[in-house]
């Protein structure tokens, strides 16, 4: 078997901590009534907890949303390549980074034009902006690299003061209409230079080009361009920055099959048309799951054309963004308050309050016995007191137990050995990790 990389072993050990109250909490209280409750840390990892997973989707898209992406219409691209380049692009970062830059300059030679405005201007004076998310996985939880591009439908031009009437640094052409043959243009364009890099870098043959300009089909290469959101559409706009920011897998797809099975299930069918549904072990779930964790330090998104960081438009660009507008149901807090004082903050970041009232429509510090404003005032993380509060309030102040790992079973005597349940936390055994006795009910009166 594959011996994993270490920081996937790290990610699974993080998220056996995360919402565990052993580990530290936050205490919340409302000032009307004194009722307060506990919030467990998290383990912010990138690749095998959901709950953090879906944390890190919606402050992603919302950033993008508020303060990004003008109020302009977004086209999304996908490019998607034949399996015998996704090993490259799966092991070799310069790889990669090649085949995004060539697509996103096709791209822009074909928004150019399509715009009847910038047909005749020079190609250095015009830019697109858009923000590139690398997938690393394939909706059946397999190993499939390929890009989600979300894209302004036009490009921008530099506009100097003395040129504009307005005084504005940047002028937007927009797309008169991109045709379907226009995208199959931008596939064909796209697949040649890709494969012409990836001979002239010395990791396909010549002969391997000619054979894969040639293949039918698209030889592998797939670009689609099908879904645009109109410039006043900013809740589809959400979503679709949702849906390009989302984890590798969903917790609502994986079900329980029998007593030592799961079912994830997968909305594409298989090749040949089969049934897309998996049928996995617990071990080989989280194989799949391991092989998925994204490396360190590799960015999930990226920015490029005006709102690339060093770009000198990016400015005037993101001014155009709309600011998000708070809901009356969701009341000032005074974390708000020093959020508004605090300059140096990035908006990039949110409370997670915010997050969770975007998800579920619901804002959480709010009391639940008087309706007042609940507020955080203290942060839990010496083991000591941990300990103490815990036993105060009578829930379990000891970690969860984790099991050492198992060796090979030994297959002469698998048929007579009984079945292990995976889902058995409560055994006394050691073979399965032991969970919490009972639910844990958050909602504490001290």
């Amino acid at each position: 078997m594959h011996t994993p990389a270490p920081y996937v072993e790290t990610a699974f050990r993080k998220y056996l901590e995360c919402g565990i109250f052993a580990y530290g909490f936050a205490r919340a209280r409302c000032d009307a009534c004194g009722h307060d409750f506990l919030v467990a840390f998290s383990c912010k990892g990138r690749g095998v907890c959901p709950s953090c997973n879906t944390r890190r989707m919606v402050e992603t898209a919302a950033h993008l949303s508020d303060h990004i992406f003008p109020k302009l219409p977004v086209r999304q691209w996908v490019l998607s390549l034949p399996k015998r380049l996704r090993y490259f692009l799966q092991n070799d970062p310069k790889a990669l980074n090649t085949a995004l830059r060539i697509f996103l300059r096709v791209i822009l030679a074909s928004l150019q034009a399509h715009c009847p405005s910038a047909v005749a201007l020079d190609r250095k004076r015009v830019q697109l902006a858009a923000c590139a998310f690398i997938h690393r996985f394939g909706s059946s939880l397999n190993r499939h690299v390929h890009f989600h591009i979300c894209v302004v439908d036009g490009v921008f031009e530099a506009v100097d003061y003395h040129d504009s009437g307005e005084g504005s640094k940047v002028k937007f052409h927009a797309l008169a209409h991109l045709s379907a043959d226009a995208i199959a243009q931008v596939q064909n364009e796209a697949k040649r230079r890709i494969v012409r890099a990836f001979v002239k870098r010395g990791l396909l043959d010549s002969i391997d080009d000619e054979v894969m300009l040639l293949a039918r089909h698209g030889g592998g290469f797939s670009v689609d361009a099908s879904v645009c959101i109109a410039a006043d559409d900013r809740a589809g706009l959400k979503r679709l920055l949702r849906y390009c920011a989302r984890p590798p897998f969903a917790m609502e797809r994986l079900h329980r099959k029998g007593q030592d099975h799961l079912l994830y299930h997968c909305p594409k069918p298989q090749s040949g048309g089969k049934q897309g549904d998996l049928i996995l072990t617990p071990c080989e779930f989280i194989a799949k799951i391991a092989a998925l964790v994204p490396p360190p330090r590799a960015h999930r998104h990226r920015y490029f054309g005006v709102l690339a960081p060093n770009s000198p438009l990016r400015a005037a660009v993101t001014a155009m963004a709309p600011m998000p507008v708070i809901s009356p149901e969701v009341p000032p807090t005074s974390s708000d308050q020093e959020e508004q004082t605090n300059a140096k903050r990035s908006p990039a970041r949110y409370l997670w309050a915010k997050l969770i009232a975007r998800i579920y429509e619901v804002f959480p510090l709010l009391c639940l016995h008087c309706g007042g404003q609940m507020r955080l005032i203290s942060f839990i993380n010496d083991g000591a007191e941990i300990r103490t509060i815990l036993d105060h309030i009578g829930v379990e102040s000891s970690p969860p137990k984790i099991s050492k790992a198992r060796g090979p079973p030994l297959w002469d005597a698998c048929d007579e050995a009984e079945p292990i349940d995976y889902f058995d936390n409560g055994a006394d055994d050691d073979l399965g990790q032991h969970g919490p006795a009972e639910d844990v009910d958050q909602s504490v009166n001290w």
